[in-house]
């Protein structure tokens, strides 16, 4: 390669590094006025009306009426119904919206859309103002999203937090596959089970929300 083309890719690269910092000072900038939040992960692929989208516009407007402003990954189905439940009563709700090749729209119920063009950065902003993480019914990226915020929580490079994933018909196989293949054959212990919460019951996941932010407000010991 000549040593120009190298230059270029070098010029190339110094600049994304720009692009990088500017996306975290403005994530840092924005988001630390919105707290205590909460996000709420699931499938961009459920339309309105379907159950998982139900489910999502009902736990996105608990949890406003709670005083938590909802962040969401901004684009539609799950993402959708969750905003949509904060807005139904005039709450704000924040779409961290991901370019991607296929062009993920935001949807229309978010109070406020920030654009993040790398998805780290975005995670990055997902993880660092939430109180909780509310994992419902999704594929690819909601499991993403789940197994690198466990990870993080594991090795303690961030405070422990309710990680509450919604469904058990829906999360219960996979739950019993960690359980009998991970934790069988030793790639975990049983302390990492307990990381997170899955459950059926919106209540008791939002006790168990409101229960971590009082220890962290201080009203009670953590």
């Amino acid at each position: 390669m000549a040593r120009y083309e190298i230059n270029e890719l070098e010029k190339k690269d110094s600049w994304r590094m720009f692009r990088i910092i500017g996306e975290f000072v403005e994530g840092f900038d924005v988001l630390a006025d919105f707290l205590p939040a909460v996000t709420i992960y699931g499938s961009a692929r459920t339309r309105a009306g379907h159950p998982y989208y139900e489910l999502a516009r009902q736990v996105g407007r608990a949890m406003a009426e709670r005083g938590f402003t909802v962040f969401t990954g901004g684009g539609p189905g799950v993402m959708e119904g969750a905003n949509l439940g904060a807005h139904e009563i005039n709450k704000p709700s924040i779409g961290l919206n991901i370019e991607l090749p296929m062009e993920q729209m935001p949807n229309k119920y978010a109070s406020m859309t920030m654009k993040f063009r790398y998805f780290f950065v975005r995670k990055v902003m997902l993880v660092k103002y939430s109180s909780a993480f509310f994992l419902l019914p999704g594929g690819l990226g909601t499991l993403d999203e789940m197994f690198e915020t466990l990870t993080l929580i594991q090795t303690h490079k961030i405070k422990p937090f309710p990680v509450l994933m919604i469904g058990k018909a829906y999360w219960g196989g996979l739950i019993d596959w960690l359980r009998e293949r991970v934790l069988a054959e030793g790639m975990i212990s049983a302390e990492d089970l307990q990381m997170f919460h899955l459950t059926d019951d919106i209540d008791e996941a939002i006790a168990l929300v409101e229960a971590h932010q009082r220890a962290l407000d201080g009203s009670t010991p953590p």
